[in-house]
């Protein structure tokens, strides 16, 4: 059987501040620039979210795309979507919130959810942060 990849795409707007409490101040404004801005900024992300499987006989369907849509939407975004990372992420206290570690961090929430779906596995997930800044993320397995 072959195995087919199959992508949902969401939008979340959220800030944060590019900050490690290990550096200095000066260490921090010289490594992450405007990213250190004390308040924080803004991005407009774009989440890539593909799982992968087998199609089954029965249903054609390596996961119903609504089922994979409902997880983002209900279980996912509202924890991120107009958030500061930073101070109201419970999943993202402690770590610096690049769009790796933010990548990493989803791949960490939203895996659970799609193992529950027999045949299918979370395959990829490709963040973007800008037009221009893309992280994409396979898990630690890979």
């Amino acid at each position: 059987m072959p195995i087919v990849e199959i992508t949902r795409c969401e939008e979340f707007s959220a800030s944060h501040r590019l900050h490690n409490p290990a550096l200095s101040d000066e260490e921090n404004r010289k490594l992450y620039g405007p990213c250190n801005n004390l308040n924080g900024h803004g991005h407009n992300y774009d989440l890539f979210v593909t799982v992968c499987g087998e199609i089954p006989v029965q249903t054609g369907m390596v996961m119903n795309l609504h089922d994979l849509m409902w997880i983002l939407r209900e279980k996912i975004l509202p924890q991120v979507d107009h958030k500061h990372l930073n101070h109201d992420v419970p999943f993202l206290q402690g770590v610096i919130p690049t769009a790796e570690n933010i990548a990493v961090s989803l791949w960490n929430q939203i895996e659970p959810e799609i193992e529950r779906f027999e045949g299918c596995r979370l395959h990829k997930i490709r963040l973007y942060e800008s037009r221009n800044n893309i992280v994409e993320y396979r898990g630690s397995k890979s």
